[in-house]
């Protein structure tokens, strides 16, 4: 007999994966993605499948873990021992600054595309400016803030977006009569498809982020199993879906039309916008534009409460700490800030070349966070299923592979 699902009570428990959607969506999806369809065409939708489907796993047991063990990852990581916890801190403090000044440089590029003379300040002066209210908004609302204001955000992005590509399926478009369709599949593209990768959908040490989210969302509501599973199923699927709508419109829409595809990704950000104004028009310049900024202004508050909370966690659990104040984690969401101000500052006036070091450096690191799920969930007290372990051993094995390959190419070893 088949159980009952109470749809209306697995609605209500969605939050978390809506969350993490939004951490993805940002440099991955609305930059690389687009960027891939309109320079490549078609042809790197096969890498967008293929690292969707081999981070599934490691995505997966962030959630998998907490909705069994009433835990967080975090947590399991220190019970595996304080080698594997530290190894977790070291590399989370790095991609927390990184990634901090990365969104947010890229969600001021975007204000500059909206507003070019209205602001009388610098791209570093206005991404503080950003970082800091973004800061106030938590300190001030906190995870319910961020609960809704996430899933406003995704719901107005991927309407406007589905919208704009059938508008391109219908539009007749030819080709620029000396347009000649490179191929990514040699050495000099490699660089571009590891840093699509890197952030696609999501850094991956945002599945240890997720798991603290499941672990706020069931201090004000009782989730089960199933529909904590449900909830990080959706906003994971739905991720991998956008990233193919978005490589849709750049394939659609700028591919082969002869004009060339800007390398930076805050000067992107104005050809992004003129594919929904071909689509749409040019009224629709500003409400994109402006969607766009609520997209990686949400993936910037993402980021910095995400990784603020598990370094906060993996502090305390280093330390022996009985409980996570509130101050401590005020504190770690102010540092995270300042930090990332700092990077910002110091990369300011190649944003294209911050962009692409995080994202690579979130690729590389991907093996080993993805191990540490693994080890996690699947040992002599759990096993796993055939199934999903098997997807486990590939996609380590492809990860490792890539990163190992990419990191010879770049050392010499390979020509």
């Amino acid at each position: 007999m088949t159980e009952n699902v109470d749809w209306k009570k697995r609605v209500k428990a969605m939050g978390p994966g809506i969350l993490m959607a939004a951490a993805a969506v940002g440099g991955s999806h609305i930059v690389s993605s687009t960027q891939a369809g309109a320079i490549y065409g078609w042809q790197l939708a096969i890498v967008v499948l293929l690292v969707n489907l081999f981070k599934y796993p490691f995505f997966r047991f962030g959630s998998q873990y907490t909705l069994q063990n009433q835990k967080s990852l975090i947590e399991g990581y220190s019970e595996k021992g304080k080698g594997y916890l530290l190894a977790f801190f070291v590399m989370n403090v790095f991609s927390a600054v990184v990634n901090t000044a990365a969104v947010s440089i890229l969600a001021a590029a975007i204000l500059y595309n909206i507003f070019p003379n209205g602001f009388d300040l610098s791209i570093s002066q206005l991404t503080t400016a950003l970082i800091v209210f973004t800061v106030g908004m938590l300190l001030i609302g906190g995870y319910r803030f961020l609960d809704t204001f996430s899933k406003w955000m995704m719901t107005a992005l991927t309407l406007a977006t589905v919208l704009a590509v059938i508008i391109a399926v219908f539009k007749n478009r030819e080709l620029a009569p000396d347009f000649v369709a490179p191929s990514p599949w040699q050495i000099s593209a490699l660089p571009f498809i590891v840093s699509l990768m890197g952030w696609m959908p999501a850094p991956i040490e945002i599945s240890a982020i997720n798991s603290m989210w499941i672990v706020e969302k069931r201090k004000a509501q009782k989730v089960s199993y199933e529909d904590g599973l449900f909830d990080f199923n959706a906003g994971y699927i739905g991720t991998a879906i956008l990233a193919f709508v978005f490589l849709a419109l750049g394939a659609l829409i700028q591919y082969g039309s002869g004009q060339p595809v800007e390398a930076a990704s805050a000067a992107y950000i104005a050809q992004f916008v003129n594919m929904y104004a071909r689509a749409f028009g040019n009224w629709s310049r500003l409400l994109i534009a402006l969607i766009a900024f609520l997209c990686i202004f949400g993936t910037t508050i993402t980021v910095i409460d995400g990784y603020s909370r598990a370094n906060n966690e993996t502090l305390r659990l280093l330390l022996n700490k009985p409980e996570a104040s509130s101050k401590a984690l005020n504190i770690w969401t102010v540092g995270t800030a300042v930090a990332g101000i700092v990077i910002v500052f110091f990369f300011a006036g190649d944003v294209a070349t911050l962009m692409r070091f995080a994202m690579i450096a979130s690729f590389l690191t991907t093996p080993i966070f993805g191990y540490l799920n693994y080890k996690l969930v699947h040992n002599k007290e759990n096993r796993l299923s055939h199934r999903l372990n098997a997807l486990s051993i590939v996609s380590l094995s492809y990860l490792t592979g890539f990163a190992l390959f990419f990191l010879a190419n770049t050392l010499g070893f390979i020509g």
